[in-house]
């Protein structure tokens, strides 16, 4: 293991969708890792977008849209386009997000972003825009397994909340059986998540008595306190904890993990 490849011979498993997992794989891979690939969350269009398409045409009645993931960025932008509204002007609504890695989704689909929450967790938009919200009609398009902590923060807050489902989270995805082998064997040495659901999945995909087994030789990696907390709620360590949902920040918090992992062996000689 040297500097430039800090992860040389360390086996990480990225349970992302596969089109999301990309970027981190490849990161990995600059410094070394081998990287297993387990999509055990898949996303697609909602089946009954009724209440989405009556949101998406009545656009210009709110106040706000907030945006507390990519992915409910990239298919509220893909309906508005299907059904053809225009959802670029900054003057139609203004648009919020939860962290640097939503908001860049939530730009690149032609949205002006007027808030980013300092702190990187949906509750955040309603604590830190506070009176702002008071009185206002907000939309918040999101998954139909999104927690309701966000929309009863902002019920408190005085907001009309309009809540429509965007996306539907799904299931594992097309996986390698070599890969599944190797997880159920723990022949890898760290497991990466990006949200509760990939919690969830996994642990029902693989059983508690497997996961278990897992947990006891390879460590666990979660983006943000959500995530980690989720991992916590299964009975599972978080060793490592990436402060932002962006491939660079799990890279080298996973990075700095292992680093010190060697460091600390090595004192030990």
């Amino acid at each position: 293991m040297t500097t430039a490849q800090p992860l040389a011979g360390v086996r990480i498993v990225i349970t992302r969708a596969i089109e999301q997992a990309r970027e981190l794989k490849g990161r990995l891979e600059e410094m070394g890792a081998t990287v297993l690939l387990f999509p055990v969350v898949s996303f697609s269009e909602p089946s009954d977008t009724k209440a989405l398409d009556e949101a998406i045409r009545s656009l210009s009645e709110f106040d706000w849209i907030l945006f507390t993931s990519a992915n409910a960025a990239r298919f509220f932008a893909s309906r508005c386009r299907k059904l053809g509204v225009e959802h670029t002007s900054g003057e139609l609504v203004r648009c919020a997000a939860v962290g640097p890695a939503t908001a860049s989704a939530v730009a690149a689909e032609g949205f002006a972003v007027d808030y980013v929450a300092k702190e990187f967790v949906g509750t955040a938009l309603a604590r830190e825009l506070g009176a702002a919200l008071a009185g206002k009609k907000i939309l918040l398009p999101r998954s139909e397994r999104a927690r309701p902590d966000l929309p009863d923060a902002l019920k408190t807050a005085g907001a009309k909340v309009t809540e429509v489902v965007a996306y539907h989270t799904g299931g594992v995805g097309a996986v390698d059986p070599a890969v599944t082998m190797a997880i159920r064997k723990a022949d890898v040495d760290l497991v990466s998540f990006f949200s509760p659901s990939a919690v969830e999945n996994l642990r029902s995909e693989l059983g508690d008595e497997t996961l278990t087994r897992l947990a006891a030789k390879a460590a666990f990696a979660a983006v943000g306190p959500v995530t980690a907390a989720a991992l916590r709620s299964a009975g599972l360590r978080v060793a490592v904890e990436a402060p932002l949902a962006t491939a660079e920040s799990m890279a080298s918090a996973i990075a700095d993990y292992f680093s010190a992992s060697a460091r600390s062996q090595a004192g030990n000689l």
